[in-house]
Order: structure tokens, then sequence, then C-alpha cells
């Protein structure tokens, strides 16, 4: 079967690019022919190159390109990774499919490993396109359906999860519950500074049955945590609003911590 060819495009060529460039190679050099090229090239960034290394991928035959060495290729898919080239490169000549993805410059992105982190993010999205291209082009092998039909994700239903975090009383629930671990309804009342119990409890069991929550009773009282079988997306989703929004609950927090009369916490391992 003839190779589907797929170009990477990003200002600099410096790293987002290359990292694609790289990852798709490693995943599946065997159905396509990858390139990268920048609109302004620059020499790659010597951080990129750790981060795919890190990554176990080779990257020592990685070049910085122009986009005009391609001028006139055709391609299967063109792929920008940033707004700036897909402002520039709109509408690629000769291309069959061209997609718009942006991920952040990991030059200035925060966080401890900037780079790695945008690495990471970029393999998660060939991974989808790959699953996704695949079933658009070719009939999805029985394999790659029974794994599709039975992993983690498809126990969640994501139009559920949304709704979820739609109520402001459920989505503090789940920021508070995120960073303590487990909570019980008196705790959270106390920390949403609501008087109603059925209210809270009510907007709990929603949780649960969206299998989002998970209980467990000790003595005369029922502690909420994070079902530790939610699909790592999910916990994602969760981790990151609350990790970028602590404002939102930092109140809360506070109403814990001088809270009188909490219940006694045992460990969840039995």
């Amino acid at each position: 079967m003839k190779k589907k060819t797929v170009l990477f495009l990003c200002t600099g060529n410096s790293a987002r690019s290359q990292m694609a460039e790289a990852l798709l190679r490693n995943k599946a050099a065997n159905q396509f022919d990858v390139f990268s090229a920048g609109t302004s090239p620059e020499h790659i960034d010597s951080r990129a190159i750790e981060a795919i290394a890190r990554f176990g991928i080779d990257a020592s035959d990685l070049v910085s390109k122009h986009l005009h060495t391609f001028a006139g290729k055709h391609f299967d898919y063109v792929i920008t990774l940033c707004d700036k080239a897909n402002n520039e490169c709109r509408s690629y000549p000769g291309a069959a499919k061209q997609l718009a993805w942006d991920f952040p410059d990991p030059k200035n992105r925060a966080g401890d490993q900037p780079f790695f982190s945008t690495l990471r993010d970029i393999n998660n999205r060939l991974t989808m396109f790959l699953l996704v291209e695949q079933q658009a082009t070719e009939p999805m092998s029985l394999e790659i359906q029974t794994s599709l039909s039975t992993s983690d994700f498809s126990k969640v239903d994501p139009i559920a999860f949304y709704k979820c975090l739609t109520d402001d009383i459920r989505l503090k629930s789940l920021m508070l519950t995120h960073y303590h671990g487990e909570l019980c309804v008196c705790e959270l009342m106390e920390a949403l500074n609501e008087e109603s119990q059925p209210k809270v409890s009510r907007n709990l069991a929603l949780l649960k049955k969206a299998a989002i929550i998970s209980d467990r009773k000790h003595g005369q009282w029922v502690f909420y945590r994070i079902n530790p079988n939610l699909p790592l997306w999910a916990k994602s989703v969760i981790a990151e609003t609350t990790e970028n929004n602590l404002g939102l609950i930092m109140s809360s927090l506070q109403q814990l911590d001088i809270m009188q009369n909490r219940p006694n916490k045992v460990s969840f391992c039995r």
C-alpha cells in the first residue's frame, strides 16, 4: 500500500514540528512519509532534541527546513502546529487535507518540563490522529475495535461527564476532593457554605451515578473520592481544572482548615 505523506508546519521548525515529525515516524513509518518545515526556520532547539531523545526516539537526522523546500509538492495531510503558521498557510496549495492544531510554544510555556510536556501533548494528539485516519481510510481491524470497546475511556460517557462539571457544587466538590483525596458530606457542606445536606448529597449522587466519584463507608461517615478507575483523560480534566483555578476553591480550602470536629480519616488500603 502506498504511504501517505504528512507535512508538519510551524513558524520556526525548531521544536513543535520537529517533535511531531519524529513522533509520527516512530509511530507509523510504515504508513506515512513524514516531513516538517517552518515559515521562518530557526536552528532546532537543543531542548527539543533532549525531549525527543528522552522519549526514546533517535533525533539525529532532524534538520530545520524552510517551507519553500517543498514548493510544488503535494501532501495527503498538512498539519499546522501553531496559530501563526495556520494564519500564514491557511490554505496550503497541494494539500489533500489540512488540519490546524495549536500547541503552546514550549519556549514560553510554564512548568518544570515545558518541552517534554509539549512532546507528550503532541504524542497524544497523534495517537488520536492515527485512530481517526485509519478508520477513515481502511476498515478498522477487529483487534482495534475490541480494544476501543473495552478500554477504560468507554466506561465513562463524556457527555455525562462534562454535564456534571456545569454545576457549581459538583465542580467545586470534585476540585476539593481532588486536592484532599477524600471528603465526606459534612466537610463539603462546610467548605461550600451549604446548609442543606440533601442538596449536597443529591449532587454527589449524580457524580457517583456518572462513575466520576466513588464512596466508602466508615462507621457513620461516608467518604467520597475521585473514582480510581476513571479514565486518564477525565482525571486529567479534573486535575488541570483544579491546579489552574485554585482561586475558585481557595476560600473553601480555608473553611476546611478551620472546621471543628472533622471526621477521622482512615486509609483506603485494607
